[in-house]
């Protein structure tokens, strides 16, 4: 692929569009080092090509249409992804967590990094279905350095991101009821809303919302426009949507019209 970073948008979205159909998806980040673009302008790209329905955006990137509504990348695979980002979420939403909150942390990545910033939080009872943010409390407690959280790990069928799912997972949360939900999704939309490609997980969090007093998203922008195989929620479901200040404006005035609350972490 060129690095001329002079090429017209047409061009540009050409050569895009061969690599997504020669490797079957793409990374934002290689796209701005080999095409010497800002990540900004590879986004509008990637935006522009995907109302096309010639790809689908998903989490860091792009992949062939027929291929983005069942991708799902592993735990490890979107750790690495938009790091600053999710810490800023995460710092944002901690404030709302206060001493003796009943909590709700679903899977992914944003939610660990929160997670590790709710270990001190004095008596804290968290219900989760990932393994991670389970572990993230069990380590604080073998430390000694935590506040001893009451960690309540729902059972169920192990995801590739690390999350329990599932009929086991699902009658545990409905038993349940919690004063804050904090999301991790997929992607967002306003027409899909909340999504997901595993249909086993949709179903797990629609019961976390339906125990939820109060329903968070945190969500770094790049999950917006992104649409999963399965739709578990509507944009006027969330209370607040935690996402990072990266956000595009015309995208900040789409979710705001649909969302409750938007925060720009």
């Amino acid at each position: 692929m060129s690095d001329n970073g002079n090429l017209l948008a047409e061009q540009r979205r050409a050569l895009i569009l061969d690599e997504v159909r020669r490797r079957g998806g793409v990374r934002v980040n290689e796209l701005t080092r080999q095409l010497n673009v800002s990540d900004m302008t590879v986004r509008r790209d990637l935006d522009a090509l995907a109302r096309t329905g010639m790809i689908e955006k998903v989490h860091g990137g792009a992949v062939r249409a027929e291929a983005a509504r069942t991708h799902e990348p592993g735990f490890e695979a979107k750790s690495a992804l938009e790091l600053p980002a999710k810490e800023a979420i995460a710092r944002a939403a901690a404030a709302l967590v206060h001493p003796g909150s009943a909590i709700a942390l679903s899977g992914g990545t944003t939610t660990h990094a929160l997670a590790r910033r709710l270990t001190g939080v004095e008596r804290l009872t968290v219900v989760t279905n990932s393994i991670p943010v389970a572990d993230v409390f069990e380590r604080a407690r073998r430390r000694g350095d935590g506040a001893g959280a009451t960690v309540v790990l729902t059972g169920g069928v192990r995801t590739v991101s690390d999350a329990l799912v599932g009929p086991v997972a699902d009658a545990a949360i409905r038993s349940l009821r919690f004063d804050l939900l904090f999301l991790g999704v997929h992607g967002l939309s306003t027409g899909a809303g909340l999504s997901t490609p595993n249909l086993a997980e949709a179903e797990t969090d629609r019961r976390f919302i339906a125990s939820a007093r109060r329903v968070l998203v945190v969500a770094d922008h790049t999950k917006w426009g992104v649409v999963g195989l399965s739709s578990f929620a509507g944009l006027d479901e969330v209370d607040t949507w935690f996402t990072d200040a990266a956000m595009p404006p015309e995208a900040a005035e789409a979710a705001r019209e649909q969302v409750r609350e938007l925060v720009l972490a």
